[in-house]
């Protein structure tokens, strides 16, 4: 749940701190790909050669004997914090780490490459604004590298980065990189991915990592870390279609400020376009429009605000509103149905059959849904969809259609990850089963109630 200030706390706000609280560019992305393909070094090599080390943290790795025998840091345990993970030498839980660049800040998940841990995979990449693909130069394309890249485009992560790795190890062979770019790009044109970069390196060796490398004249593009700070992430926001999903009532009552008194506003993050003061809007499933009186942040109220800010909304009129309606614009109106299509991946032992029901967990509303169909399940060898299986097992892709007890209001994910995204949840045991995508909606949302009428 997003954290959304009230007045009470934006009255008290430092002025400098209120100018120093400015939107920040940050790109967040996730390392993927097979078992021992460097994805944990990679990021380690990331923060090692950016400074973004403290001291006390190099200090651990060497008392938790991470040198190697050629008396290099094991940069890999820097996110494989797990003792199973360190004994085994594989990633198995999704790791989160931070660092800064003067051009930008980043969020890494450094996500597991076994097909067992497939919804770990799912789970770290589903925020982020790019992938990246490692690749072992010895062994070129194999099937975990096209699931991944496929879980990518079916995530509608915007930009992919294909790090052909240990180019150390094949003696930098131009011919070998394009080799692989070439076994990929015969798979690729049937996903939807439209910014590729391919990138040969070595992340034991840092080169191309944050440094060029001499090793390769024949390579005339970037270093990962420079394409990660330069790569066009404004438009990857969805900012047409106001929508915000209402979390919570925010109703200060503070008796000793006449402002707050009475305010009574609707907190949320923007999921989608951008919203002014005095704008239209409509309160969904009710149908009644008004217009934005104020729009408060954590800063201090604001004449406009944009999808991913957290807000409060005050309205003009007094709508009978509460968590889990939504307050959209008047153009690009969403969808609204009890029957839904979705892509998902299934992430319990449990496997998920036809007739079972489940809570739906989307934006900030849970209604209860039943299974209506297997539609399809991916086969990641080939890529093919296998028709009407009759289970889609833990670490499956598939497609299904539910039935849900009341009418959800949507968007495509295609068109926006934030409201066209939902999770289910087990009955009884309150289990995270499954994350979903959903299709675009067949019917749009018509408002039927009309504007507000004091």
């Amino acid at each position: 749940m997003s954290v959304v200030a009230s007045p009470t706390s934006i009255s008290h706000l430092p002025s400098a701190a209120a100018s120093a609280a400015l939107p920040v560019d940050i790109l967040r992305f996730n390392t993927c790909g097979s078992v021992d393909d460097g994805k944990s070094t990679l990021i380690g090599r990331l923060l090692y050669d950016s400074k973004s080390l403290m001291e006390d943290q190099l200090e651990a790795l060497e008392r938790s004997a991470d040198i190697t025998g050629g008396g290099q840091i094991n940069l890999a345990n820097i996110t494989d914090g797990l003792r199973a993970e360190r004994e085994q030498g594989i990633t198995i839980d999704v790791a989160y780490r931070y660092f800064a660049t003067p051009r930008r800040k980043f969020i890494i998940a450094d996500t597991p490459g076994h097909v067992q841990y497939t919804r770990n995979m799912v789970t770290g990449a589903s925020s982020a604004n790019l992938s990246i693909v490692l690749v072992d130069a010895r062994t070129g394309v194999i099937e975990q590298s096209r699931r991944h890249t496929a879980i990518a485009s079916l995530l509608r992560i915007p930009h992919l980065v294909v790090a052909v790795n240990k180019m150390d190890l094949v003696g930098w062979s131009e011919a070998r990189f394009l080799e692989i770019r070439a076994q990929f790009e015969e798979f690729l044109p049937r996903l939807d991915i439209k910014d590729v970069k391919f990138i040969p390196l070595s992340a034991l060796t840092g080169d191309n990592v944050v440094d060029a490398s001499p090793h390769t004249p024949w390579y005339v593009g970037p270093t990962l870390l420079g394409h990660l700070e330069t790569v066009h992430i404004a438009s990857d926001w969805n900012l047409t279609g106001f929508r915000l999903p209402v979390q919570w009532v925010n109703r200060p009552n503070n008796p000793t400020d006449p402002k707050l008194h009475d305010f009574r506003g609707f907190s949320g993050q923007i999921a989608g376009g951008i919203v002014r003061t005095g704008q239209k809007v409509t309160a969904l499933p009710a149908g009644l429009s008004t217009t934005v009186k104020e729009i408060w942040t954590y800063d201090g109220p604001v004449q406009e605000a944009f999808c991913p800010q957290s807000v409060t909304l005050v309205l003009e009129h007094d709508i009978d509103i509460s968590r889990g309606n939504m307050l959209i614009g008047a153009d690009h109106l969403p969808g609204a149905s009890s029957d839904l299509i979705a892509d998902v991946c299934w992430m319990h032992p449990r496997p998920l059959q036809r007739g079972r029901k489940y809570f739906l967990k989307h934006t900030s509303q849970t209604v209860q849904v039943a299974v209506t169909e297997i539609t399809h399940r991916l086969e990641m060898a080939t890529l093919d969809p296998e028709s009407e299986p009759a289970e889609l097992a833990m670490n499956d892709i598939g497609q299904i259609r539910l039935r849900a007890a009341r009418p959800l209001v949507f968007d495509g994910y295609a068109t926006n990850r934030l409201t066209g995204s939902f999770i289910l949840i087990e009955q009884g045991t309150n289990a995270t089963v499954a994350a979903g995508m959903l299709q675009p909606p067949r019917e749009i949302v018509k408002p039927e109630g009309g504007d507000y009428a004091i």
